[in-house]
């Protein structure tokens, strides 16, 4: 008779236990092994019926964005030191050339509309511009300007030609300031492409871009600097003498539709969002630039428009992935704004005899929304007039006296390791020395990996049991049994090796074997088990996702599941959880089960042999529900990754300070653990004295997986009676 699955026969004694075959049925009912969601997945939203709980939603979903971003906690903003040059006057406005550094070494660039009529200062209008070819310089063509003219899609030929251009020009005739900038690598911004996309010669230690899996570790990701920009072009803007900053709009379309919505949800300074043809419970943005890791985990587009709330927010829809926004979308954001007594606040304008687009149509449904919400008093409706284009030259930024900044790949590993390194500063400058310090560390660190881990321990009733059998041995008696999330979907197989006079202690065994772990050979667990179960400690073996039951051979994936291979990480996390998370939400959800079911017993969690990593981060979102950790990190750290694929890939965990700072986070709690590296142990000691936990944290040399180590000795002594 075998009582673990590794050495699986199945057991000719004990009528109620299961054989392996039924284990693994169940466990394939996991949602986990499903399809893996993308961007073309439905995202509904569904408001609270409570102001108070969507505050705090919302806080979360905004340090979502952030974290995602690579913008927790913002970049330090150097001087701006715009230069504006190039004016041309057209009478009633002028437009002039800007660029300015957002971040040391990166120039936005674009063009500043100004009103020449009425009295400063004036409501400003910030203009991204989406994906249409050439940006800032797009011309539809006359072919093009002609079917629209004819479809009743646009009034001029050149409105219709030059689009972008009609609607900064109108709204500078409204008396608004506008400026129109550049996303990356399109029209001015030439320092590096759009989409460089993976680089395999730039993934290195030395030398890393864009899209690598270093550049996701560390954070760095074009979605977050484009966001920057868009906050950057928000303090040009603000810091205009001639610029109300209390009266701020933000409008654009498609991709330009993401970075309004995204800018609006971050920065409380914009006081009308205008989103055009992108919110939607649809396709969520197919662009690099509209994705990140772990941005739309359990939200979506919809709710992020939704945190503009209950400020004045307009959209338009058309024949395309926002078709549906009357039925999906709009009916829960106008019940969101009616919490607080505005539903009138929120505005969707369905054109659906177009298809994608920023028309004369659509441009003025926005124009009446910014005349309402920016108190320009004009009398509507407002009609979009002619007007003389802008030549590239008369755009373009660059010239002999203003030469463009240095790019390529040798300025992009230039740029992103010296993003790398303010960071590394910022986050050293967090290490706190007394309590008030710790508070921040803990809100900006362990606000960091909420979200990277993305879970915290199941609400009651959240979670059930399977009970599959048991059978007695020698001394123990071996219960199988599946923790299940019900809310989730999702399984965890668990072996609860009993003692025949347990003491009141449960150890959760995480290993990298998942619950063969525990075993020595047939019917007999390690001697470190044995000596456990001696004590009277009962031992809880578990399989994480991907591992024992969860595979045909008992063995570990060593390959996640990615959307594509070879392609941006953020098309993967961006929607679905990294593995190396999932097997923490395991972690949490049989914590969960164990606090609910035993609520008496003391909880340990141990990870030898590498497995620190796994409870390490368990701990820091289980917190008190675990009474002690105990964490071998193995000599892992995360930065050392080098593949989208590994199971251990885990998003900006190089950032906020990897596998030590996941061990910070347990404190004032006690922890025992092995770490590798005099600079780490001082980390998690000085965060320890901050927290006023110093007394609670036992830093080892070694934590052996042997019966008679000193760790085991003193661990038997903290057992009642031992």
């Amino acid at each position: 008779m075998s009582l673990g699955v590794a050495y699986a026969e199945t057991p000719a004694a004990a009528e109620d236990a299961s054989p392996p075959a039924e284990w693994s049925r169940i466990v394939h009912e996991d949602a986990r092994l499903g399809d893996l969601k993308t961007l073309d997945g439905y995202f509904p939203f569904q408001p609270p019926g409570d102001r108070t709980v969507w505050e705090n939603r919302r806080e979360r979903v905004r340090r979502q964005i952030l974290v995602a971003a690579g913008l927790w906690p913002m970049p330090p903003r150097p001087e701006l030191r715009p230069v504006l040059h190039g004016k041309v006057d057209r009478g009633d406005y002028t437009v002039e050339k800007v660029y300015f550094e957002s971040l040391p070494g990166f120039y936005v660039t674009g063009n500043l509309y100004r009103p020449t009529k009425g009295k400063a200062p004036y409501p400003a209008v910030l203009s991204p511009h989406g994906h249409w070819p050439d940006g800032r310089f797009y011309d539809a063509g006359e072919a093009q300007v002609a079917r629209d003219i004819e479809k009743g899609a646009e009034r001029f030929p050149v409105g219709g030609r030059f689009p972008i251009q009609a609607r900064c020009v109108q709204l500078a005739r409204m008396g608004c300031v506008v400026f129109h900038y550049d996303m990356i690598g399109y029209a001015d911004s030439r320092q590096m492409p759009h989409r460089p996309g993976i680089r395999p010669h730039l993934n290195s230690a030395e030398r890393w871009g864009f899209f690598s899996p270093r550049a996701e570790l560390l954070g760095q990701n074009m979605l977050g600097l484009q966001t920057f920009n868009s906050i950057r072009a928000l303090d040009f803007l603000c810091g205009l003498p001639d610029v109300d900053p209390r009266r701020i709009g933000v409008t654009g379309a498609s991709g330009g539709g993401t970075q309004t919505f995204l800018l609006c949800a971050v920065d409380p300074r914009p006081a009308v969002s205008f989103p055009a043809v992108m919110v939607s419970t649809a396709m969520q943005g197919g662009c690099t630039c509209e994705n990140a890791c772990y941005l739309r985990i359990d939200t979506g587009n919809v709710e992020f428009a939704a945190l503009f709330a209950p400020k004045p927010l307009g959209m338009t829809a058309a024949d395309d992935w926002t078709k549906e926004i009357a039925i999906k979308g709009f009916p829960e954001l106008r019940q969101l704004y009616g919490l607080y007594d505005v539903p009138e606040l929120v505005m969707a304008e369905p054109l659906l005899q177009f298809p994608h687009n920023y028309n004369y149509v659509s441009r003025s449904v926005m124009y009446g929304w910014m005349n309402r919400h920016l108190g320009l008093g004009l009398e509507e409706p407002i009609v979009e007039e002619d007007f003389r284009p802008l030549s590239r030259e008369e755009m373009s930024v660059w010239d002999a006296e203003h030469p463009a900044p240095p790019g390529g790949e040798d300025w992009e590993t230039s740029f992103l390791a010296n993003w790398w390194e303010t960071s590394r500063q910022q986050m050293k400058s967090l290490l706190p020395t007394d309590t008030a310090n710790w508070e921040e560390y803990r809100r900006i660190i362990g606000g960091a990996f909420d979200v990277i881990l993305g879970r915290a321990i199941p609400e009651a009733g959240e979670i059930s049991e399977e009970r599959l059998g048991e059978q007695a041995a020698d001394g123990f008696r071996v219960e199988r049994l599946v923790v299940r999330n019900v809310a989730r979907g999702e399984c965890v197989p668990v072996l609860r090796l009993v003692p025949d006079q347990p003491v009141g202690v449960t150890a959760v065994w995480v290993s990298q074997e998942g619950k063969n772990g525990v075993w020595a050979g047939p019917d007999r667990p390690i001697p470190l088990v044995e000596r456990l179960l001696r004590a009277g400690i009962t031992v809880a073996a578990v399989d994480m996702f991907g591992q024992g039951e969860f595979t045909s051979d008992g063995k570990p994936w060593s390959q996640a599941r990615l959307v594509k291979s070879n392609d941006y990480a953020g098309y993967t996390f961006g929607y679905n959880p990294p593995l190396f998370s999932q097997r923490v939400h395991d972690l949490l959800s049989v914590t969960g089960y164990f606090r609910e079911r035993h609520p008496d017993d003391k909880l340990w969690m141990i990870g030898l042999q590498g497995a620190g990593r796994w409870v390490a981060a368990a701990r820091a979102q289980a917190g008190p529900a675990i009474d002690l950790a105990v964490c071998d990190d193995g000599d892992f750290r995360f930065l050392e990754v080098t593949e989208m694929g590994d199971p251990d890939f885990l998003p900006s965990a190089a950032k906020f300070g990897d596998l030590p700072a996941l061990m910070t986070l347990s404190a004032p709690l006690p922890l025992w653990c092995r770490v590798s590296g005099a600079e780490d142990q001082a980390i998690i000691q000085q965060c320890y004295e901050a927290a006023q936990g110093g007394p609670n944290l036992r830093l080892w040399s070694e934590l052996l997986p042997d019966p008679d180590a000193d760790w085991v000795n003193a661990l038997i002594e903290q057992v009642p009676g031992g």
